[in-house]
């Protein structure tokens, strides 16, 4: 089998929850009104491939249901993540099928690195190192654009290290399976929980009745003969309108006016950024980079790096009605690989961005919690106070890291602060201060305006 078969197939197989959703049909685009509410930068015209990526993007034809398009789960209008507070979407041929992880948004994808395990890096960590582009292989990231914004580098593969200091990172999806932009809007077309169709050839048919002119005017008319070829181009377009496109990665948050020296943070929200930043309270900036790197780009307020919580289990999953059913991760159910064979890799789940959090209305890979509060109330009660994190069993014993089977609980992090207390111990934040903190990720929204905020501050 050709490479570019067994790369195709293997990519489709896999069973991605990035883009199934309970809404119908087409959520609204980016129109030209979002500039002026948003306060996205001057927008470069598309290139002709980004064009074709744009209209594909929002398609609800290419789905098996004929009601689900990329854009039904990504909305535009909540910063391409769901516009609804379910914990997971619903896909499939009707719309009625669950997923297994909370859809995270497509907003600052760009800059994700390809998947790795290597040496964690201080320069990461220090928010100094250029946060790497994400490029569809060597063709993406080469493929002359008009690419607007901040991040101009290339994808990168950390070193390797002793096994000891080797840390997972980069990749797409919760569980980093795959490296691409590319591979990420393939893999939806035939999950069924998401756009459900039949296999790959069906995909292939509604590619060529619909879009065969423009795809053989881009791509050359060999193109519509190979089927992998077909999906592969398709793949490459819509991840050639998600880098060209401002709106996915528009750097307009109030923080980032803060961060230019054109906005002032209230008192609140410097508190916030404090506690945020602070090693020994909130120690959020050691995951979620919050400093403008050496070469002058902004914080994409991720490491990118895998960590493993021990978030409480989300009874709201349709899955976790099996006693026997666990998702761990690296390690599965939807990665399998030698990555995923490797037991201190279970119970580990990408850092996602915080930028556009406060607009999110489910948090964590499984949707448990619905509030920012609840959020950083974990992060400190967790191991202080796990009675107020865990359900009880029948003899009232806390059922602590619930969601993760007893021989992978030692993955998860209890050295790092907030998490390296015991019970009993003073959580690392009062609620004023958790009140602080989501005071200063509320300033991570994007469409922020200083002349309105302004003119409300002298009112």
């Amino acid at each position: 089998m050709p490479l570019i078969n067994r790369r195709l197939l293997s990519l489709l197989a896999l069973a991605g929850l990035s883009l199934a959703g309970a809404a119908v049909g087409m959520a609204n685009e980016p129109a030209a009104s979002a500039s002026a509410t948003d306060g996205y930068d001057d927008q470069a015209p598309l290139s002709a491939v980004a064009q074709l990526g744009k209209k594909l993007f929002f398609d609800p034809s290419l789905s098996g249901s004929g009601q689900m398009s990329c854009a039904t789960c990504h909305d535009p209008a909540n910063h391409y993540a769901p516009a609804n507070g379910l914990a997971v979407q619903l896909g499939g041929p009707h719309l009625d099928q669950p997923g297994i992880r909370a859809v995270p948004s497509l907003a600052y994808k760009m800059s994700t690195p390809s998947f790795s395990i290597g040496e964690e890096s201080a320069a990461d960590e220090a928010a100094e190192a250029s946060p790497m582009i994400e490029a569809s292989g060597v063709a993406l990231a080469n493929a002359p654009a008009a690419v607007t914004g901040p991040l101009t580098a290339q994808a990168v593969v950390k070193a390797d290290a002793a096994a000891a200091n080797l840390v997972p990172q980069g990749g797409m999806f919760w569980d980093g399976r795959v490296d691409s932009l590319e591979e990420q809007a393939l893999q939806p077309m035939i999950s069924p929980y998401e756009m459900a169709n039949a296999d790959a050839a069906t995909v292939y048919a509604k590619l060529k009745e619909s879009y065969g002119k423009e795809i053989s005017a881009l791509f050359g008319d060999n193109i519509l003969n190979d089927q992998d070829m077909t999906i592969s181009e398709i793949g490459f377009a819509l991840a050639r309108y998600q880098i060209e496109e401002n709106s996915f990665h528009p750097y307009t948050s109030k923080y980032d006016y803060y961060l230019r020296g054109k906005a002032v943070l209230t008192d609140a929200e410097a508190r916030g950024l404090k506690l945020f930043d602070d090693a020994n309270k909130g120690n959020c900036a050691s995951c979620h980079l919050d400093k403008v790197t050496g070469d002058g780009q902004m914080p994409n307020f991720t490491d990118f790096e895998f960590e493993a919580l021990g978030a409480p289990r989300n009874p709201a999953i349709p899955a976790n009605a099996d006693a026997h059913y666990y998702d761990n991760g690296i390690c599965g159910p939807l990665r399998n690989d030698t990555y995923s064979a490797q037991q201190q890799n279970c119970g580990l789940f990408k850092t996602p961005t915080l930028r556009n959090v406060a607009t999110r209305h489910v948090f964590f890979h499984n949707g448990v919690y619905r509030t920012l509060e609840d959020v950083t109330r974990f992060y400190v009660k967790r191991d202080t106070n796990p009675e107020e994190i865990y359900p009880k069993d029948a003899s009232g014993k806390v059922l602590k890291y619930d969601d993760l089977p007893a021989q992978y609980q030692a993955n998860i992090d209890v050295i790092d602060a907030p998490m390296n207390r015991k019970p009993g111990d003073t959580p690392a934040l009062s609620d004023t201060e958790i009140a602080d903190i989501v005071a200063f990720l509320k300033t991570l929204t994007d469409g922020y305006d200083p002349a309105k905020d302004g003119i409300k501050a002298a009112k």
